[in-house]
């Protein structure tokens, strides 16, 4: 019989704090099939002796074979699903947009008409986009404008209209979202988008600059370019529809 595999983990586990990553690391553990010898630092003095006594300078710590392994990061790279890089690029943050976005213009449309796919369908995508777009730039509209003066060409001449892009990005995807006031959210959207298209294409396609895209918030490693491109002609596209079908 196959000899059971057995490991020790310490973590904190106190009256108010309780490691986040050694709840994760035990959990790693027995999904690999582990038995965990489950170890709790119960007081602030007991876990700077644990630390202390092996020279580490953090917890959890994992043990295998007689073997520290490490913390949670560690842990995920000794069964071999290391996390990526953290400023290494990704198109996660915008698939999951886009990906939410989809699922309630589907939604909205089989509530109110009785099928998924609709036109109404299609223009509650674009302007859920924008909406929840929008949002993601609001969370932190200062690191936002650091990166979108960066290419953006209105931005780089008139500072406050990096704060004040995604004030109108979420108006005007609001209100299309309603169909309400087009006369207000047409001509915001053909602004934004327009300025923003001419943007993207001279700072990628024309200097050829590796940039990071603003699209999802200042904090995001999605670089600049078609994904970027793509928003801010979703808004052309849907201001051009309205016009044409108002």
């Amino acid at each position: 019989m196959k000899d059971a595999k057995t490991a020790t983990l310490a973590r904190m586990v106190m009256d108010k704090h309780i490691c986040p990553y050694g709840v994760k690391s035990k959990w790693l553990l027995e999904k690999h099939g582990y038995t965990v010898d489950d170890q709790w630092l119960t007081t602030r003095e007991q876990t700077d002796a644990y630390k202390a006594e092996h020279g580490v300078e953090t917890t959890p710590l994992t043990i295998i074979d007689g073997k520290q392994i490490g913390g949670y990061t560690d842990l995920l790279r000794f069964f071999g699903n290391p996390l990526p890089d953290k400023d290494a690029t990704s198109y996660k943050p915008v698939v999951a947009v886009f990906a939410i976005a989809a699922g309630l213009a589907l939604a909205v449309s089989y509530a109110t008409v009785g099928s998924p796919l609709t036109v109404r369908a299609a223009e509650w995508f674009v302007s859920f986009s924008m909406a929840i777009l929008a949002m993601l730039k609001l969370q932190d509209v200062e690191k936002f404008s650091t990166m979108f003066v960066g290419y953006d060409l209105l931005a780089r001449r008139w500072v406050p209209y990096a704060y004040a892009y995604p004030f109108l990005e979420a108006l005007a995807g609001i209100l299309m979202a309603a169909r309400a006031l087009d006369w207000l959210s047409i001509p915001v959207a053909l602004f934004i988008g327009s300025i923003g298209a001419v943007s993207v294409f001279y700072a990628v396609y024309v200097q050829k600059r590796e940039l990071k895209c603003a699209c999802v918030g200042g904090s995001s490693n999605v670089p600049l370019g078609f994904v970027s491109l793509t928003e801010n002609l979703f808004m052309i596209g849907m201001a051009v529809w309205m016009l044409a079908h108002g």
